[in-house]
């Protein structure tokens, strides 16, 4: 046969062995470690951005020419994965970042700019295929050993994004030691750094040949070419206009876009406003180092605690709180103070936030995935749309606005996302119950 009902098990069920669980958790270790690699240098890069290319703003401009170039390849970014296949998206989508990097040798407008334009078109295809290929992996494996779709989910998001978070710890780490000896301006210590971010780049792209070829559906195996190209991107760009009109997308996009508005705080006010006064621009990879670390570990723990709707509502109930907590403290209570407290409270507040977005990041993909089983690309691209909607309005604000307004967005960003969470939850929920 040349395809299998969803509810079926895969012909090679019924051989000894266990072969498929084998592919799933390999090709989960495969991705995850690359994504570790790729963006162990791309997100010590982008910490530094604000810091070290600071000549007419040029690195949070083209930080937010990146998002803006993101936010619009997201839009179609379904149709370019479904054309080429999950793996294949992965594999072209690293030659961004690599691209990104090897700009950064020599950042200058005429560098910069037409690397970030790409990178928003890389960063759109390979958010889209890890989404996919990460939620049909899962799917597949709980098809195979008939076991709960969402918890199975779950897992394998807290494995990657566990993973995934851990770049800002050892990136940030290695970006602290070539950096760290109070030379960090130095033309020889930013061009060291970028060549070793450039190979650990080149070795997550090897490892991400190595990954399975799998069809949305989860299944081993090519895309399914069978049906014309034309039919295919029509069908795929209704899917994505559709999905503007469903009330479950339109009530989680409040809190897409507020995981945006988090991730670029941190890495445009948090690490310019509060770690680099308190710590130094070297500080800076310490911090995001710790934020990494408790960004993993945050991952991993809410993955394996990820069940279903009521579990991913308690942990981001969680997540929501402490970030709250942090903006308030640092609104109208914290104070730039020299001795041990002055080191202490930025690197607990890295900590914290570095908490909430392990929250955010799991919980988020882990919803999408179940939310919207049959249309996998489209949900994935509308996270990616608003996250770096989002993301690119806070880089382009950044130099125009004081540290105290941006706090009081957030907050009131976060309030509203949340409630409009709550209340998706709630028609969720009503709606499961009306079908029992």
């Amino acid at each position: 046969m040349d395809s299998h009902d969803e509810e079926s098990p895969l012909v090679v069920d019924n051989s000894p062995g266990k072969t498929p669980v084998q592919n799933h958790s390999r090709d989960v270790h495969i991705l995850s470690s690359a994504f570790l690699l790729i963006f162990l240098a791309y997100g010590a890069v982008q910490n530094l951005e604000s810091t070290l290319n600071t000549e007419e703003d040029l690195g949070t401009t083209s930080l937010g020419i990146l998002y803006l170039s993101f936010t619009f390849f997201s839009l179609v970014a379904s149709v370019v994965v479904r054309g080429l296949g999950s793996k294949n998206a992965l594999v072209l989508g690293t030659t961004g970042y690599w691209l990104f990097i090897a700009a950064n040798l020599k950042p200058t407008w005429y560098t910069m700019v037409p690397a970030s334009l790409y990178l928003g078109f890389a960063a759109s295809i390979i958010w889209v295929g890890q989404g996919t290929y990460l939620t049909s992996t899962a799917r597949s494996h709980a098809r195979d050993y008939n076991v709960h779709e969402g918890t199975v989910i779950g897992k394998f998001n807290g494995e990657f994004w566990g993973m995934f978070a851990s770049h800002q710890f050892i990136g940030n780490l290695i970006s602290l030691a070539v950096l760290g000896d109070g030379t960090e301006g130095s033309t020889s210590n930013t061009t060291l750094l970028y060549v070793v971010f450039l190979g650990s780049m080149t070795l997550g792209t090897i490892l991400m040949c190595f990954l399975t070829k799998r069809n949305n559906n989860g299944e081993d195996g090519s895309p399914d070419h069978s049906v014309g190209l034309y039919s295919t991107v029509v069908s795929l760009l209704k899917s994505v206009v559709s999905l503007f009109f469903d009330i479950r997308m339109l009530l989680v996009i409040p809190l897409i876009a507020y995981s945006g508005l988090q991730q670029a705080f941190v890495w445009a006010e948090f690490t310019k406003e509060i770690v680099t006064p308190a710590l130094g621009v070297s500080g800076v990879g310490g911090a995001m180092a710790l934020y990494g670390a408790f960004d993993a570990i945050c991952s991993l723990t809410a993955g394996r605690l990820t069940s279903g709707l009521t579990s991913i509502t308690l942990i981001v109930s969680g997540g929501a709180v402490i970030q709250a907590i942090v903006f308030l403290w640092i609104l109208l209570i914290y104070r730039l103070t020299s001795g041990v407290l002055g080191i202490v409270y930025p690197l607990l507040m890295a900590a914290i936030l570095g908490i909430g977005d392990g929250v955010f990041n799991t919980q988020l993909n882990a919803l999408l995935g179940i939310l919207f089983k049959h249309d996998m690309e489209g949900a994935f691209a509308q996270l990616k749309v608003w996250q770096s909607a989002s993301t690119a309005v806070v880089f382009f604000l950044s130099p125009y606005i004081s540290l105290k307004v941006m706090l009081l967005v957030m907050l009131v960003a976060l309030g509203l996302s949340y409630s409009v969470f709550l209340l998706l939850t709630l028609k969720v929920e009503k709606a499961f119950s009306s079908r029992s």
